[in-house]
């Protein structure tokens, strides 16, 4: 049976080499991981798998090299789209590291120990199809030049960023997805208006201490929690008409600080305004649904800021509202209440 096999193997041997195929592939197939290492077929026109990162033979045009402690970025195959180089100690993006992956669409670096120094100048600016970028979790202090302008998906929290200028995100008119968080920046100047398309924007924890100057019009989800704001400017939310989630907790706002009818707006679902310095409950639309005001330093109860006009017809649509942490008690609470809160499933008090 042996010596049928070696002759078998011997007879296939020179007609699948002559065929450009592997009769021992199946060999280095790794049932685990998806993988073929060493196959005959592969050759640096199509690109080789980096021996370190796994390139599925089910899915060719995506390369797993996460979580293998690599410290610099590997050689990429120009096929591949989808790059998953995430939880590793690379530390650098040379100029030339990306040169062939001119297909990327996604390009995941998270969690690495980038510094933005060892970031090339040109190092992205040849990814013309990149829409997913994660840098997040590294060590940068600015945003890396001449990112491509088809992103749609970037994000770059959890770094030591403190200055963000028009030119680092002019021109990306497809972005809208944009997590700017857990950074150092303290004035965002005009640098976020160019950004038509955005409609999440989360620069929380940051060292902000006002609203920026100029948001994006189509804005639909805006995170500010962690800052230090103490005031808002007048007609703060009058440009953003499809806006409908605001959090604003753990700033410092004051009754003062905040406009008349700054968040008496149609449109709006969300507001959080927890963890602040407030005595009186802001006016809101009665089109608002949950509210979030616990830790403040409210005293009253005011029913008018919910209802002007109460009537079958006429009452707020308000779900959820959190007033506990506050200067306020159930008793406090007015007996009408239930006509203007009439839909409302939980008040905390």
């Amino acid at each position: 049976m042996r010596l049928e096999t070696v002759i078998l193997l011997s007879a296939l041997l020179p007609l699948s080499v002559a065929h450009g195929w592997d009769p021992l592939g199946w060999l280095f197939y790794r049932h685990g991981q998806a993988q073929y290492i060493g196959s005959l077929q592969a050759t640096p026109a199509e690109g080789a798998c980096p021996e370190e990162c796994d390139c599925p033979p089910t899915f060719p045009v995506a390369m797993y090299c996460d979580g293998r402690g690599l410290t610099a970025i590997p050689s990429i195959p120009p096929r591949i789209k989808y790059l998953y180089l995430q939880g590793n100690a690379i530390s650098a993006v040379p100029k030339l590291a990306l040169v062939n992956a001119t297909n990327l669409v996604w390009l995941f670096l998270h969690h690495n120990q980038l510094t933005s120094d060892a970031i090339g100048k040109e190092a992205f600016s040849k990814l013309e199809g990149l829409e997913r970028l994660f840098l997040h979790h590294n060590n940068l202090t600015s945003i890396p030049p001449n990112l491509p302008r088809s992103l749609r998906d970037l994000r770059i929290n959890h770094n030591r960023i403190e200055k963000v200028i028009p030119t680092d995100l002019e021109g990306m008119d497809n972005l809208t997805i944009l997590h700017l968080h857990d950074n150092a920046v303290s004035d965002f100047g005009t640098s976020l208006k160019t950004l038509k398309s955005l409609t999440l924007l989360d620069i929380s924890n940051n060292k902000l201490r006002k609203v920026p100057d100029a948001l994006p019009e189509h804005l639909h989800q805006l995170y500010l929690e962690f800052n230090s704001i103490d005031s808002l400017p007048e007609g703060f939310l009058g440009g953003l008409a499809q806006l409908q989630y605001v959090r604003m907790a753990h700033n410092q706002l004051t009754d003062k600080g905040i406009p008349s009818n700054t968040f008496n707006v149609t449109g709006l679902v969300e507001l959080d305004l927890s963890f602040n310095k407030l005595e009186r409950i802001p006016t809101v639309s009665t089109t608002l649904q949950h509210l979030y005001l616990q830790a403040n330093q409210i005293k009253e109860f005011t029913l008018g800021s919910f209802c002007a006009i109460v009537d079958v017809t006429n009452f707020s649509r308000l779900e959820t509202l959190r007033l506990d942490g506050n200067e306020i008690s159930q008793e406090d609470i007015p007996t009408e209440f239930a006509l203007c809160l009439r839909v409302a499933s939980s008040i905390q008090i």
